[in-house]
């Protein structure tokens, strides 16, 4: 497998979590490297999270089974620290406030469950690949010697501070991944707030046609190549899970087994990741509005032919980096609906080609002659139809 060069993973990783009154809340990514005796710590911080947040899922269906239907966070938290605590001395090991954020994160997802919708709670697994606990609050980050200093662990975590910050330290999420990496997400009020938004008029605002042969294509007549990472390695892939499937499960060649396997898929996201921020950030630079379609991108998942591509180009991730940095840097991302006729109308005319299909590339309009690339005009059209849409076209 060629290798292909990246940018650091981890240092691209900065995302915008939440906005609150203007102000921004940053979350910065770090790797760390943990002793022996370090790690076996972050682990059972990690098993007494889980073992806490499926106790309190569990006695909230036992209350609502018996006719008691809310049990609150409060009364959980009494019988964390005057019941199950003293029943199992070992959660005494780990930080307390870690216990008590679990009891916080099992109260949100009741609530995206009544108020959006989201699905039940579901119990925790120690076989899911993303294992974390959170502290929020008794870290110190000390850039000058590169280590971070965790409660409940007496000699400081070493890390790799690539990037430095200002601001007041809020919650930090440790995490363990299915390599077996360390990283601290580091949440920080840096006090600054969000630029005021630039004007943008018509020849300020891009349009974007996003798709599987080509990653996107701009309606300035410039197409951006899909990398298609999962493809490239599919080969790969198919060896390891083969071989995987060959061993004896819970041996530990299975489990060397299992660590390629993983290894490879965390080298095609880092991959994808780090093409999705060099494309976005560069879109959002180079202009003061972006136009994108509103895609259903679950619902295209269903389609076996297109899923492995669909899910191998990412829209989702792409739409949410563009709308997050668009917001740091002051610009605008406009979104039309998911069943505007962007590739079959005519961008000069109007004309409605309802005859078209899937197959058909480049098409020639009957009314005015225009010979169209059908992601070019899909990208003009979504351009057209959001700023319409803003009342700024002058047609």
């Amino acid at each position: 497998m060629k290798a292909v060069p990246l940018l650091n993973f981890y240092a691209k990783c900065i995302y915008i979590v939440k906005t609150i009154d203007i102000i921004m809340l940053k979350a910065y990514k770090y790797r760390l490297y943990p002793t022996g005796s370090q790690k076996e710590i972050l682990l059972k911080h990690i098993g007494a999270c889980r073992f806490t947040y499926n106790w309190a899922l569990e006695q909230k269906i036992k209350a609502y089974e018996t006719d008691k239907k809310h049990l609150s966070r409060f009364e959980l938290q009494s019988c964390l620290v005057h019941e199950l605590k003293p029943e199992n001395t070992w959660l005494k090991e780990v930080n307390s406030q870690a216990l008590l954020n679990t009891l916080i994160n099992l109260e949100s997802a009741f609530t995206r469950f009544f108020r959006e919708k989201k699905g039940f709670p579901r119990f925790k697994s120690r076989k899911v690949p993303f294992q974390s606990f959170q502290i929020p609050q008794h870290y110190v980050v000390d850039f000058e010697n590169n280590t971070i200093k965790l409660p409940k662990i007496k000699q400081p975590i070493r890390a790799k501070l690539h990037r430095k910050f200002e601001g007041k330290l809020k919650t930090a999420t440790v995490s363990i991944t299915k390599t077996r990496k360390f990283y601290i997400s580091v949440l920080v009020d840096d006090g600054k707030e969000l630029p005021e938004t630039q004007k943008f008029d018509n020849n300020s605002t891009l349009g974007i046609d996003v798709g599987v042969t080509h990653f996107a294509t701009l309606s300035s007549g410039k197409k951006i190549d899909n990398p298609k990472h999962l493809k490239n390695s599919i080969k790969r892939l198919k060896v390891l899970q083969k071989r995987l499937s060959k061993k004896q499960k819970g041996s530990q060649n299975c489990d060397k087994a299992k660590l390629k396997v993983a290894k490879l898929h965390e080298r095609i996201r880092n991959q994808r990741i780090d093409f999705l921020h060099n494309t976005s950030s560069k879109l959002v630079s180079e202009n003061q509005a972006i136009a994108v379609e509103s895609l259903d991108v679950s619902g295209m998942l269903k389609s076996h032919c297109l899923a492995q591509s669909i899910s191998d180009v990412s829209w989702s991730e792409f739409f949410r980096q563009l709308e997050y940095k668009a917001q740091w840097y002051g610009k605008t991302l406009l979104k039309i609906g998911q069943f505007e006729p962007s590739s079959k109308l005519c961008n000069i005319c109007g004309h409605y080609n309802g005859e078209m299909t899937l197959a058909d590339r480049k098409w020639e309009c009957p009314d005015c002659s225009t010979k169209h690339d059908r992601d070019i005009n899909a990208a003009i059209n979504v351009k057209k139809f959001a700023l319409q849409n803003q009342n700024l076209l002058n047609i």
